[in-house]
């Protein structure tokens, strides 16, 4: 698995590449700034991403319109991005659309490398992966319209469900049977009115049209 790293932080980013290049990782590159980052890119062709929010030189959004653009000239290539607080705004953009293969973590996550990696992976097999901070912030913004018609234990599914969790996953931090968390994931959609849709991960569209309410 090849990976590029754009990260401005000296400090960090060559501890991302160390923590990467222990699990198996091949890191092309790992570059400071966005520039850096598509010519990275377009050269080596990686399979994943990770990438800072806020970049030389304006450090506001070099990232994430990096970021859109990777997943618009190569769409197989995973993206996860870093960010030091939670900018719902970024978390929306990069999730719009096509939404297989993406992540949104908190930069705080990276010292949990366990956590880290395991975000990562899902990412880079075409799952998704947003930080529980920022589907705890989401979830607690949006106490009107679409959310007053889940019940407590769905609203626990649908954080678990939008970080990128498996109904495997989310039945062990739950202590409920797979089957359980089967019927509240379906009565989540249908309570935001999301029916099967080709090309669309429900998962995070659940989580995206709390960003829209």
């Amino acid at each position: 698995m090849r990976a590029v790293i754009a990260e401005d932080s000296v400090l960090l980013r060559a501890g991302l590449v160390k923590v990467l290049e222990a699990v198996g990782y091949t890191v092309a590159a790992a570059v400071n700034d966005a520039e850096e980052l598509l010519a990275a890119v377009e050269e080596h062709h990686p399979d994943v991403v990770v990438t800072d929010v806020r970049m030389p030189p304006g450090l506001t959004d070099e990232g994430v319109r990096a970021a859109l653009l990777i997943r618009r000239q190569w769409p197989e290539i995973a993206v996860l991005l870093l960010s030091q607080y939670v900018e719902e705004r970024y978390a929306a953009d990069l999730l719009t659309g096509d939404n297989r293969g993406v992540g949104y973590l908190l930069k705080e996550r990276v010292g949990n490398v366990d956590d880290f990696l395991d975000a990562l992976e899902r990412v880079a097999a075409g799952g998704t992966a947003l930080d529980p901070e920022v589907v705890s912030q989401l979830l607690l913004r949006r106490q009107s319209g679409p959310l007053d018609l889940l019940t407590p234990r769905e609203r626990e599914v649908l954080g678990l469900m939008a970080e990128g969790r498996s109904n495997a996953a989310i039945a062990r931090e739950l202590v409920v049977s797979e089957s359980a968390v089967a019927k509240h994931i379906n009565s989540i959609f249908t309570k935001l009115d999301l029916p099967p849709a080709e090309g669309e991960h429900r998962r995070v569209m659940a989580v995206l049209r709390f960003l829209d309410a």
